[in-house]
């Protein structure tokens, strides 16, 4: 068989594979988060959120929206050397973002079934 014949056989089961693909992936939520900073933002994600007394007083005393938080899990990064991966019985991470040229830190509690925001600390 020639070297152009190979090629159009390629061609044509790639692109069949390509459009099979595309069918059974297309409706469902998939997202390939293989990274350990990828894997932690998305698991506190899905989960129920709640704020300590703390953190809430922040957000009120400095006039911010709580929506940060959802901002910060979509586009920040997770610190894991200031984060206490081995804490029981919940891991605590820390999550940094850029806010208005500012730096928002937010300690999560990473439970089960719930994600507490502990502690927020807005740096200049």
């Amino acid at each position: 068989m020639k070297l152009i014949h190979r090629i159009g056989y390629f061609s044509v089961g790639l692109f069949f594979g390509i459009m099979l693909l595309m069918f059974f992936l297309g409706g469902k939520k998939t997202s390939c988060d293989y990274s350990p900073e990828a894997r932690v933002l998305k698991n506190i994600k899905i989960k129920e959120r709640k704020f300590s007394a703390e953190a809430f007083s922040f957000f009120e005393n400095n006039k911010l929206d709580t929506a940060l938080v959802s901002q910060s899990l979509e586009h920040g990064d997770v610190d894991f050397s200031r984060s206490n991966t081995d804490a029981e019985p919940c891991n605590i991470y820390l999550v940094t973002n850029e806010v208005n040229s500012a730096i928002l830190e937010l300690q999560i509690e990473n439970c089960d079934s719930t994600a507490t925001i502990q502690k927020a600390i807005l740096k200049d």
